[in-house]
């Protein structure tokens, strides 16, 4: 038995894996890692995988970077942990002035959480809370898009709309008022991307008009909606929802767990709509990867409703143990250094432009319904028929044979369904990008050419979104 072998029937003896059917483990191999270096995964047999979904979205500059290392290894030495009520330090001062720096103007006030989920339940329960201090007790619910994500803790979940995600737990959410995506791959032929936007638009603008008294806030995935197949729309939306917020007195709360720092083209994806939410949640890239830390960042305006003498019950009593880690915070500040001192937006507009040409052969293909791409972000549709989009049905897993041949040929490609896609680390290369390219290729060439039986499949998890 191979070092790989030895240590997955270890890990499959103990381990219960996220986002997993772990019947699928009968057939499908667990692939430990050994190590990483930049793009790459190496596995216990020396095999290695290029890393083209950034470790779950996190890891933009590479694994094993060493100026985040560097970072980490000095703060180690001096303090790893400490209690953010009633204390603080360095690291996480200096980390909330680098992020009301380079934060939309208003955004001064920053409260962190442990990972992206709690952000978005801090983001949640500030809105909703925030109305309560200020007298306007009726407005308790959110309104959200379809086919939305936000995470998987219980509020954060009521905010989306994967069913996969939510369907068995619908019994525990709350009640919220979902309007119709401005995703860009349903619009009509010949209608561009920012018409179809503006189209759009006209729901939430009724929506609003008729039920701004009871809600509390509008939550967004803004520009693309990641676990619900990377699909994408126009920065045209959120200038409307801007102004309709501000229009009809409702928080706007923007998702940026998974498009912030660099993903989309610019820093945050909110500059490119040229607003500033009421809530920006953040996570993921926010360490580079490295450990777990979400930062809310929200206005003085926010903050001053629940600034009051302790008596009168005002403050955000909302904590988590690892709030503010000290090390979390020293991989956040060695990361903005690297996009500070690298000029890495500036940079990724190649990287992108490279994704863009690498993949345009797809465009043509005989199952490819679109090729979307923003930013740093590109996704490929598989369809079973082009003219129509007739998506085929999820039981036939054609995600999982292209992440299948991506192993074996040292990529790691874990497509969302039917939705293969590139969300790269930012160091990677032209020429290992062009790698990519032929990869994906081959592999969706294998996937639409075979027949696969459905009756052969019907007993395997219905994950639609995530092949693992």
């Amino acid at each position: 038995m191979n070092l790989n072998d030895q240590w997955m029937q270890r890990d499959l003896a103990v381990l219960w894996h996220p986002c997993t059917q772990m019947k699928d483990h009968e057939r499908l191999p667990v692939i430990p890692i050994k190590r990483g270096d930049g793009v790459w995964l190496e596995d216990f047999n020396g095999k290695r995988y290029l890393d083209a979904v950034s470790s779950w979205w996190v890891n933009v500059f590479g694994h094993g970077n060493p100026r985040i290392n560097q970072r980490i290894k000095d703060q180690l030495d001096n303090l790893e942990h400490v209690m953010l009520a009633g204390f603080s330090h360095q690291p996480v001062i200096e980390l909330s002035e680098r992020l009301v720096q380079i934060t939309p103007a208003g955004l001064n006030r920053v409260f962190y959480a442990d990972n992206g989920s709690s952000g978005i339940e801090v983001a949640l329960k500030m809105s909703f809370h925030y109305w309560l201090n200020s007298g306007k007790t009726a407005k308790q619910r959110f309104v959200t898009l379809t086919n939305s994500y936000h995470g998987e803790t219980i509020a954060a979940m009521s905010v989306g709309d994967v069913s996969l995600f939510t369907e068995t737990y619908k019994s525990l959410l709350l009640d919220t008022i979902k309007v119709p995506s401005p995703d860009c791959y349903l619009r009509p032929e010949g209608v561009s991307w920012e018409a179809h936007s503006r189209t759009m638009f006209a729901a939430m603008e009724q929506t609003l008009a008729e039920h701004h008294h009871e809600v509390a806030a509008v939550i967004v995935e803004p520009l693309i909606q990641g676990a619900g197949g990377m699909r994408m729309y126009h920065p045209i939306y959120l200038t409307l929802l801007r102004e309709a917020c501000d229009r009809y007195g409702v928080h706007l709360i923007h998702d940026e767990i998974a498009v912030g720092f660099g993903r989309t083209g610019s820093m945050f994806a909110c500059e490119q709509a040229g607003i500033t939410p009421d809530f920006l949640v953040l996570s993921k890239a926010l360490t580079g990867g490295y450990l777990p830390m979400a930062a809310v960042l929200t206005t003085d305006d926010i903050y001053q409703a629940f600034y009051a003498d302790y008596a009168t019950l005002r403050a955000f009593l909302h904590s988590h143990t690892y709030t503010g880690n000290p090390l979390a915070c020293a991989a956040a500040l060695a990361t903005l250094d690297i996009f500070r001192d690298d000029n890495i937006i500036e940079a990724n507009k190649a990287l992108a432009n490279r994704m863009a040409s690498a993949t345009a052969h797809l465009v043509d293909h005989p199952n490819v319904a679109e090729v979307r791409q923003t930013g740093m972000a590109l996704a490929i549709e598989m369809v079973q028929d082009k003219a129509s989009k007739t998506p085929y049905a999820w039981q036939e897993r054609r995600g999982l044979k292209v992440y299948q041949h991506a192993l074996e040929r040292g990529a790691l490609l874990r497509p969302l369904g039917n939705v293969v896609y590139f969300l790269p680390p930012y160091v990677i290369t032209p020429e290992q990008i062009d790698f990519l390219a032929e990869v994906a290729s081959e592999g969706i060439d294998l996937a639409c050419r075979d027949s696969i039986s459905v009756s052969v499949l019907s007993n395997l998890h219905p994950n639609h979104r995530d092949p693992g």
